[in-house]
């Protein structure tokens, strides 16, 4: 079987690769049989809406099965924010460094008790531009308030694990064991394997 991935990132395709190896499925990119700059607007209200949007688009033109992917960070006292607007947070040309600022100064106030959040990734498989079937992985943490570690992108600087340290101060290997993308990748594995 042939699994086409709707990223460009070859570290993402690596790491998909590992997780499906054992089992009779050629991961690739869907963007090896459509032109790189195929473009899908994300105006779903969810990740998996997101996820579901992509996928359904990229597998309408091309065979076989697609899995595209939305995550986010989740901040249970700001109403789940930055959620599906993770990447834009501190607007469309936002670095990590200003996204992660804008969450810090946003949640201020927050009491540390109430400082729980996650990460999300939800992944649609679609076929013929329908959705088959939609994953969901989180990774649970408290949200710190200053950035930590060097390791990781994004909001991991942010995340407090459960070990008092940032997904940032993880080693990467040690992190993708426990990431949300690891987690609802598990989950589409296990639905693939008995396919």
């Amino acid at each position: 079987m042939r699994l086409c991935v709707a990223t460009k990132n070859a570290h993402k395709l690596k790491e998909i690769k590992e997780i499906f190896s054992g089992l009779d499925i050629d991961v690739c990119s869907a963007y090896e049989f459509i032109e790189n700059d195929f473009d899908v607007e994300e105006t779903g209200a969810t990740f998996e809406e997101n996820a579901a949007i992509k996928a359904d688009a990229l597998s309408a033109a091309v065979d076989g099965y697609v899995i595209a992917d939305d995550s986010g960070l989740c901040v249970d006292a700001l109403n789940g924010e930055p959620g599906i607007y993770s990447a834009r947070y501190a607007g469309e040309n936002a670095t990590d460094a200003d996204n992660n600022a804008l969450l810090i100064k946003n949640a201020d106030k927050v009491p540390d008790a109430d400082r729980r959040a996650r990460f999300v990734c939800a992944i649609a498989l679609s076929k013929s531009g329908k959705t088959e079937m939609l994953f969901r992985g989180t990774c649970e943490g408290m949200l710190g308030r200053a950035e930590k570690g060097a390791n990781g992108f994004g909001y991991d600087p942010l995340l407090v694990m459960p070990d008092g340290r940032t997904l940032a101060e993880y080693a990467p290997e040690e992190k993708n064991r426990i990431s949300h993308r690891f987690r609802a990748l598990e989950l589409l594995r296990q639905y693939l394997a008995v396919k």
